[in-house]
């Protein structure tokens, strides 16, 4: 069955077996200024467009060292118009930091800009530390308002609603920009409340991720923006030409998730072979195994049939991709070896 153009969008010609996009969270490399990652963030996009991939999103995360990407729709708007067919899009935009009006002008500007290529992909979070929450002026039960101000910003693209003081979103109002709703366990429910595509990672197990998956799709009500479910399965995925060097690719992310455990900050990434010999702590280092696990790393033949496989077992319309490591080069080539496996261009 074919996914609604609203759910799906536009901007590849032929669709491969398997639909592959990316989500880049502009990371930053030790030693290395944060506009180095945005300018890497674009030209990776350009990379990514070539080989065939589906969509390029990017995120929204505040006062945290190894990332750069922190106003989403503003470097959405230089990938936009540094390529010319890939979908581009938000993984996503942060909805209880804004305020819904300002988030669908926002949007609206980009599809005016970009029309049929933009994607607004929601999330419930709420900043990362107290200091960043304040900074911010929210709190942490901000996330529990979500399903109300996604109602609200969608409201914002309809002609027949208007806003108090019949205020109108321009130019966002009678546009149609595909929205999604990023989900770990009860966001799956809000989406298919909201009729709209969801986006799940296996964040708590796999197990978790399938069983979100099926209440989405048991609870979902049809709406105008998507006529039955759609499923984003979003995870990491490392290929290299051998199975040592493709695990070896995730090793800098690995660190930097087991630092954040023990050291409450998320760093810039280091790289592999420094990581790999530096003496840590019992609990750093078991930190750091478990951000080894639930990944998929191989050759391309191996990763492409596990990918496969994962995408058969949760039923997923696409998979969005959220690989990053030091290797600037490895990372590129890592997508690159997906990309021709899967047969994306």
């Amino acid at each position: 069955m074919t996914a609604p153009r609203s759910a799906v969008g536009t901007g590849v010609t032929a669709a491969p077996a398997l639909r592959l996009s990316v989500l880049d969270r502009s990371r930053t490399r030790r030693g290395e200024e944060p506009a180095r990652a945005l300018r890497d963030t674009v030209a990776f996009a350009v990379e990514v467009e070539r080989l065939g991939y589906h969509r390029f999103w990017v995120s929204e995360h505040h006062g945290v060292p190894g990332v750069a990407g922190s106003a989403p729709t503003v470097l959405a708007a230089a990938v936009a118009a540094a390529t010319s067919r890939i979908r581009v899009g938000t993984g996503g935009v942060m909805l209880p930091n804004h305020q819904p009006l300002v988030v669908a002008e926002q949007f609206g500007v980009l599809e005016a800009l970009f029309p049929g290529r933009i994607d607004m992909g929601l999330g419930r979070s709420v900043g990362f530390t107290d200091g960043v929450r304040r900074a911010l002026g929210r709190e942490k039960d901000a996330a529990d308002r979500f399903p109300g101000q996604l109602a609200e910003l969608l409201s914002w693209f309809d002609p027949a609603a208007r806003g108090p003081g019949s205020v109108h979103a321009r130019p966002a109002e009678g546009l149609d920009v595909p929205a999604f709703v990023l989900a770990t366990g009860a966001g799956a429910e809000v989406a298919a409340e909201a009729g709209l595509p969801l986006v799940i990672a296996a964040a708590r197990g796999e197990e978790a991720m399938l069983a979100a998956i099926d209440r989405y799709r048991e609870r979902f009500r049809p709406s105008a923006r998507a006529g039955r479910p759609y499923v984003v399965v979003s995870g990491t995925v490392a290929v290299a030409r051998t199975e040592e060097r493709a695990r070896t690719l995730l090793v800098p992310e690995a660190w930097s998730s087991a630092h954040s455990r023990t050291h409450g900050e998320f760093s810039p990434l280091e790289p592999a072979e420094e990581v790999l010999a530096r003496r840590m702590t019992p609990r750093e280092r078991a930190a750091f195994e478990q951000a080894l696990t639930g990944h998929l790393a191989g050759t391309p033949e191996r990763a492409l049939a596990d990918l496969t496989a994962l995408v058969g077992r949760t039923g997923a319309d696409e998979f969005l991709l959220t690989t990053s490591t030091y290797d600037r080069e490895e990372l590129l080539d890592s997508y690159r070896l997906l990309a021709e496996a899967a047969g994306l261009a």
